[in-house]
């Protein structure tokens, strides 16, 4: 996988167009002059956990004796998991309700939203497919987030011009990039037991 299609898949597994109502909904009830700075916040956490599981993955993997093809079959499930979520969503969204009206820290939106687990399965899976590349992980990492962050942070006016709909279109042809994305990855893990 070279680094732009590692920094789209890392993108697509983040679902910033679909978050951005979810975001909106979570931070409806900070103060609007806060809401910039907990959602800048909760990125900067987001993205300290996945630079930790990129750099720290392995031994991690290690740790727990877990093979990269355990690691691979069960990020593909999970992230096929969500990806169906996003075409056929539930009622509360991908990641369900969140009733909660006190100001978000680290849970809902640094992790499992921005940082949730097949994001997590997918830096370890990429670090310990090619470890020799690990710079260019980092850069996918980073222009992923990067996209990811400018979106969250114009999710209002995104959510004015695209509407509800326009919003959930889009994420359900992310979702089916994202079946595509997670199949391979089961291939992948089956293909590499054998």
């Amino acid at each position: 996988m070279d680094t732009y299609a590692a920094a789209l898949t890392l993108f697509l597994i983040m679902d910033p167009l679909g978050n951005i109502p979810v975001v909106l909904s979570i931070l409806k009830q900070v103060d609007a002059r806060r809401r910039v700075k907990v959602l800048v916040r909760e990125l900067l956490i987001a993205l300290g956990l996945m630079l930790l599981f990129l750099y720290s993955g392995s031994a991690l993997l290690k740790l727990l004796s877990l093979s990269k093809e355990a690691v691979s079959i069960s990020g593909g499930l999970v992230l096929l998991i969500i990806a169906i979520r996003m075409i056929f969503p539930s009622r509360g969204g991908v990641m369900g309700d969140e009733d909660d009206d006190a100001e978000p820290l680290v849970v809902p939106l640094a992790t499992p939203m921005i940082a949730g687990p097949s994001i997590l399965a997918t830096l370890v899976l990429l670090t310990e497919s090619d470890p020799n590349r690990s710079v260019d992980w980092l850069i996918a990492l980073l222009l992923a987030w990067g996209a990811t962050a400018i979106i969250l942070l114009a999710g209002q006016t995104l959510y004015k011009i695209l509407g509800k709909r326009g919003l959930k279109a889009l994420e359900r042809l992310m979702g089916m990039i994202l079946i595509s994305i997670a199949v391979q990855m089961l291939i992948n893990g089956v293909l590499a037991l054998g």
